[in-house]
């Protein structure tokens, strides 16, 4: 692993570092915060999974999340959304390839070498972050925006056990009855919309549910909001009895300025979940 920059910040550290994975086989960079605990033992950690056209800076740099995860004692790790590089699938389209890897472990042509977000973020990096840093992985929870809280979301529902809470900020909810989610479950996973269950918030809701609290905030004035269907899930929710906290933000819209005003409450929430371990 390389460290490629560290800068002191609320008292913590943030970093950022690049290792050659072996689920996308190719290099992948990914931020983390360690705040001031960590020097004294492991801390707690909350993932944060980011969106569409996003890198690990994204968030990083706008989402205001490190003041809060110093006054919380946790760490937060910044994941890359895709494989990236020469040699990587693309395509021309800004919702498939390189930055949209919705992470799913991709099966079909040109994508099934290198697209293996999930491993990557169930398994590999992970492994990685309790060997080379102070985390402590029997306290994770997870959050994202967008297409990263649709894998926030599936990834919580999916490792039963894994994360004491999950949360979203605009998530897509029911990619599987969305454009934003068939054009890619199909080029990724092929044509067999069975393929398709696992990675569709909405329907593993239905299925399953998730064993712990759930907070999800969705703007109003979203730009996307036909895309994300967030109706779909609170359905699911309220059939299921499901513990979760559904909240339509009045005037908000999907960017991070939406995405700053609440992280407090979000890390918050994470928090108290992590605590309670």
């Amino acid at each position: 692993m390389e460290t490629l920059s560290q800068n002191k910040a609320f008292g913590g550290t943030q970093g950022v570092y690049r290792h050659k994975s072996t689920s996308t086989q190719c290099d992948m960079t990914f931020g983390v915060f360690l705040p001031e605990e960590a020097s004294d033992g492991p801390v707690p950690v909350l993932w944060y999974l980011s969106g569409l056209t996003c890198t690990h800076e994204n968030a990083m740099t706008k989402a205001g999340a490190q003041a809060w995860c110093a006054e919380q004692g946790i760490a937060i790790v910044f994941p890359d959304t895709s494989p990236r590089g020469e040699g990587v699938a693309d395509d021309d389209a800004y919702d498939l390839g390189q930055g949209a890897g919705f992470y799913v472990n991709a099966t079909e042509t040109p994508w099934a070498p290198h697209f293996n977000m999930w491993n990557y973020i169930a398994d590999e990096l992970p492994a990685l972050l309790g060997k080379a840093f102070s985390i402590d992985l029997d306290r994770q929870a997870i959050t994202g925006h967008s297409m990263g809280g649709h894998g926030a979301l599936t990834l919580a529902m999916g490792l039963p056990g894994r994360f004491t809470s999950v949360s979203a900020f605009a998530p897509i909810c029911n990619p599987t009855a969305s454009d934003w989610g068939r054009k890619q479950l199909t080029a990724y996973l092929g044509a067999d919309e069975a393929t398709w269950a696992k990675h569709d918030a909405t329907l593993m809701m239905e299925q399953s549910g998730f064993d712990g609290p759930v907070l999800i905030d969705t703007g109003t004035e979203d730009q996307f909001l036909d895309l994300l269907k967030p109706e779909a899930l609170a359905a699911a929710v309220n059939s299921r009895r499901q513990h979760a906290t559904l909240r339509l933000q009045p005037g908000y819209d999907h960017s991070y300025f939406f995405v700053s005003t609440f992280m407090e409450e979000h890390i918050a929430f994470h928090a108290d979940a992590l605590y309670a371990r």
